[in-house]
């Protein structure tokens, strides 16, 4: 009895360490191989509004060698398919040997991932030589997984909240120069309307002192006739 209980004890020890062991082991990119145009697809269950951000890179095989290397002329073609909505693209992404891409499930379902050797933006390339040179496609995927998400973007996010805080500091001081302006405009406006109103008050003066010396001038007129015609 004693003998099976330790053999108990004694599995289920071995079965935490495994346990612990296959925990703590480091999780490695995926990565496949392609033999020249022939895409690479797999499928993902996506929920909706689920963020996929992938980071892949591909190496050609290279015969003198015997190994993989980075070759600058091949291009990949990503393209993301809804194959519940029949095969409803959602994204095409054409970049370089190595990249990244981006995006977000618009609905919930399978969706397909293919990656397509491509080399027309370079006009041949090591496909035009050599059809069949095997590709190794390394792919690293962070699906949902926000905290990885941004904290690969940390240093982009920093960049942008400072050009933000710093497009802040100049809508301030735009702000502030319209309200000096204002301030000025309105200083200006009340000179202007106080000269003209003085303008207006010395023009009607000027119209009385006239209107009054004509009215003299005529009744000194007409007292001059009077006393000519009774001489």
């Amino acid at each position: 009895m004693a003998s099976s209980r330790s053999r108990l004890s004694w599995l289920s020890t071995a079965f935490a360490v495994l346990t612990i062991l296959s925990i703590s082991a480091p999780a490695h990119a995926l990565y496949f191989y392609m033999e020249g145009r022939q895409p690479k697809c797999f499928f993902e269950e996506l929920p909706k509004d689920t963020l996929v951000v992938g980071n892949y890179k591909a190496e050609v095989y290279n015969h003198q060698s015997n190994t993989h290397a980075l070759d600058s002329t091949l291009n990949m073609l990503i393209t993301v398919e809804e194959t519940f909505d029949n095969d409803h693209r959602v994204m095409t992404n054409r970049g370089g040997h190595s990249g990244r891409f981006t995006f977000s499930a618009a609905d919930s379902g399978q969706h397909k991932i293919c990656f397509t050797a491509d080399t027309q933006a370079v006009g041949g390339g090591w496909l035009s030589g050599n059809t069949a040179a095997p590709v190794k496609l390394t792919l690293d995927m962070a699906i949902g997984e926000t905290s990885k998400i941004e904290s690969e973007d940390k240093g982009k996010i920093e960049d942008i909240v400072q050009k933000v805080k710093d497009l802040n500091s100049r809508l301030q001081d735009i702000r502030r120069e319209q309200v000096f302006q204002r301030e000025r405009e309105a200083e200006f406006r009340d000179q202007s309307e106080a000269t003209n109103s003085r303008v207006v008050r010395w023009t009607l003066i000027q119209i009385a002192v006239l209107i009054a010396t004509c009215a003299w001038q005529l009744s000194h007129l007409r007292s001059f006739f009077i006393k000519q015609k009774l001489t």
